[in-house]
């Protein structure tokens, strides 16, 4: 019997390990099933069923219906061309990135795509036109019309494509890139303004499931958390103790500093004082107030430095795990969609 839900997930490869870690993070663990890799199961989300393909079979299956969900590159989404049977719900997961990019040979005179335009002209009078080699014929071609490069021949292949310009199979290629290292290697050269598209992992949904309450539910839990946990990466949660005269004495001195504000303001309040800790028959003017805020990770040195300079103890840093705002509008926007 079918599962209510399923959720596809890439089956191999680093995409693999970055979706399951990320799943992690948000509350997610995905259990692989022993007997059978392809399929798993989510403690956190029962009504959903895990389901493990390439990532451009998992565009497939959410197109057709097989899966009602999957998690999969931006750019096999869009090089699908599923029109309005795929939405994206979230664009930009924070993994996966990478530059699907235009590269010509180092030996070319070539820098932009207006040099590339009058070479391609050049070529096509002469009788041979602009062979371009890439995994994504869709976008490249796409590309190459819109940037007034023509006439080109788009050479379909799979595997290592920046070979193909050494063995004479295409004059130049259309390829995922990160660092561009491998390019350099095989001396290649992307064009300065040769960026086809810009990609990272996204979470996708069949239009028509989503019309189904059921769906809607369990997608509006997946972009809670996805939501709350990317907004929370690169924060930390500081908790400290201060002495002050009142809270907004103790208030005051953290805005005279640059990194103790927090999202919207510190939590200050005042601390019951242990008989442990008191000076019997002390009389201070002052009291202890705990101080708690969130802070940007990058700025945590500082902010423990002023925290210490207005008088600030036992600072305690712990990991964010969430940050949950008002509604995200990714979720707005499901809704639209779903008729909700």
């Amino acid at each position: 019997m079918r599962p209510l839900l399923r959720l596809a997930l890439p089956s191999k490869g680093r995409l693999q390990q970055s979706t399951l870690a990320f799943m992690s993070r948000c509350g997610f663990d995905v259990r692989q099933s022993a007997t059978r890799g392809y399929v798993g199961v989510i403690d956190a989300l029962p009504q959903v069923s895990a389901i493990f393909q390439r990532p451009r079979d998992i565009v497939i299956s959410v197109a057709n219906g097989g899966v009602d969900f999957g998690i999969t590159g931006l750019d096999v989404t869009q090089e699908a061309g599923a029109g309005d049977r795929i939405r994206v719900l979230h664009e930009a997961l924070g993994f996966g990135r990478c530059r699907l990019v235009a590269a010509v040979p180092e030996a070319w005179p070539d820098h932009t795509l207006a040099e590339l335009a009058a070479r391609a002209g050049t070529m096509a009078a002469a009788g041979y036109p602009l062979r371009v080699a890439t995994v994504f014929p869709q976008l490249t071609a796409a590309f190459m019309r819109e940037r007034g490069v023509t006439p080109v021949e788009i050479v379909e292949a799979e595997g290592a494509l920046e070979v193909m310009p050494e063995i004479g199979s295409a004059d130049m290629i259309c390829d995922l890139a990160e660092t561009g290292s491998t390019l350099q290697q095989n001396r290649l050269r992307m064009l300065r303004d040769g960026v086809v598209l810009s990609t990272q992992a996204c979470l996708i949904a069949n239009a028509e499931a989503l019309k189904r309450p059921e769906v809607v539910a369990a997608a509006t839990e997946l972009l809670e958390y996805f939501e709350a946990h990317l907004r929370a990466d690169g924060f930390t949660h500081v908790f400290a103790n201060i002495r002050g005269g009142s809270a907004e004495d103790v208030a005051d001195r953290m805005f005279h500093q640059t990194t103790l504000y927090g999202l919207q303001g510190p939590t200050i309040s005042p601390l019951m004082p242990s008989p442990r800790t008191a000076a019997p028959g002390a009389a201070d003017p002052t009291r202890w107030f705990a101080v708690n805020l969130i802070v940007r990770r990058d700025e945590l040195t500082d902010a423990v430095n002023q925290l210490r300079a207005i008088g600030g103890s036992g600072v305690v840093v712990s990991p964010v795990t969430y940050i949950f705002e008002e509604m995200p509008e990714r979720i707005a926007r499901m809704k639209v969609w779903s008729g909700g």
